[in-house]
C-alpha cells in the first residue's frame, strides 16, 4: 500500500516547540504538510515566553525542504487562539489538522493545590483547547473536512498522584473530544485523542530509566494516523508510548434493575453491579441513555 501523504493539507500544532509537538510537525512536514508551529517559549510550569523554541523547529523544517511558519500566541485566551488559526490562514489560505499539544505542569498534592497551580494548567489544557479549536472548527465545517488530534494523558483517565489540576484537565479533554465528535460528523470533521507516555521536558524526571525507551517519536505514527483524511473512527482515545498503542474506552456493565431499589438492595448487589462481564461502550449521551431504558423495559 502507498505511504500516507499529507500534501496540500495545513495542519496546527500547538506546544510544538519541543518533545511531542515537535516530532509531530517534523513528520507532518516531511508527509507534505503545510505546518503552524505554535509555541509560547515558556517554562514548564507555563512562566516565561521566547521566540527561539518554535523558530528553531521552523528552521528544521525548511532545511528539510518542507514549509513551515512560526507562532508564539498562547493558547489560553480566545485572543490567542484566534492569532494561531489566523496565522495559518494568513500563511496558507486554510486549516485541515489541528492537533492540541500545548501543556504545563503544576504538581501538587490536593491538600496544597491552590488557584495558582489550578487555574494555568486548565487554562492551557483544557481551555487552551477549547481557545484553538473553536475558530478552526469555524472554517472545517465551511470546507466540510478537518482532523483533530487532542492530547490527553492516563493521569486523567487513570488517575496519578500530585496531578488533580492536571488530571481533571486531561479528562476534560476526552469529553470535548466526544462531544465534537458527534457534532463534527456530519461536516467531515473527524476528532480523537491521544493519552501518551514519552520522555519529554515535563516527565524526564518522572520516567526515570524507562525514559529513554519512551521517544516522543513513538507518539508521532499515532498522530500522524488520526490526522490523516484516511483514518476511520472518531471520539476515540488511544494509549500510546514505546511502541505499544491500545484503544481506551468507557464501559457500562449490565448492571442491575430493581424498581424498588433501597440502599440495601445497592449494598447487597453491589459485586453484581460492577461485574464487568456484558459490557457495552456507548458511543455518546443518547447511547447510554438508551441501555438505561432497554434495561428499564
Amino acid at each position: 500500500m502507498a505511504d500516507l501523504g499529507f500534501d496540500g493539507k495545513v495542519a496546527i500544532v500547538t506546544g510544538a516547540g519541543g518533545g511531542l509537538g515537535r516530532s509531530h510537525v517534523l513528520e507532518l512536514a516531511r508527509r507534505g504538510a503545510l505546518v503552524v508551529v505554535n509555541d509560547l517559549g515558556g517554562s514548564v510550569d507555563g512562566t516565561g515566553s521566547g521566540t527561539t523554541a518554535a523558530q528553531a523547529v521552523v528552521d528544521e523544517v525548511t532545511a528539510a525542504g518542507g514549509e513551515a511558519v512560526a507562532n508564539y500566541d498562547s493558547v489560553a485566551t480566545p485572543e490567542g487562539g484566534r492569532a494561531i488559526v489566523q496565522t495559518a490562514l494568513d500563511a496558507f489560505g486554510r486549516v485541515d489538522i489541528l492537533v492540541n499539544n500545548a501543556g504545563i505542569l503544576r504538581d501538587a498534592s490536593f491538600k496544597n493545590m491552590d488557584a495558582a497551580k489550578l487555574e494555568p494548567v486548565l487554562d492551557v489544557h483544557l481551555k487552551g483547547a477549547f481557545f484553538v479549536t473553536q475558530p478552526a472548527w469555524a472554517h472545517m465545517r465551511d470546507q466540510g473536512y478537518g482532523r483533530i488530534v487532542n492530547t490527553s494523558s492516563g493521569a486523567g483517565v487513570f488517575g496519578n498522584f500530585g496531578q488533580a489540576n492536571y488530571g481533571a484537565a486531561k479528562m476534560g479533554l476526552v469529553g470535548l473530544t466526544r462531544v465534537l465528535a458527534i457534532e463534527g460528523a456530519k461536516y467531515g470533521i473527524k476528532v480523537n485523542a491521544i493519552a501518551p507516555v514519552a520522555k519529554t521536558r515535563m516527565t524526564e524526571d518522572i520516567l526515570g530509566p524507562a525514559a529513554d525507551k519512551m521517544l516522543p517519536e513513538s507518539i508521532t505514527p499515532v498522530v500522524a494516523y488520526l490526522a490523516h483524511e484516511d483514518c476511520p473512527v472518531s471520539g476515540e482515545v488511544y494509549s500510546v508510548g514505546g511502541g505499544r498503542v491500545a484503544r481506551v474506552f468507557i464501559g457500562v456493565t449490565p448492571g442491575v434493575v430493581d424498581p424498588g431499589l433501597t440502599v440495601e438492595t445497592v449494598r447487597d448487589r453491589f459485586d453484581e453491579i460492577r461485574d464487568e462481564t456484558g459490557y457495552q461502550v456507548p458511543a455518546s449521551l443518547n447511547d447510554e441513555m438508551m441501555l438505561a431504558l432497554q434495561a428499564l423495559s
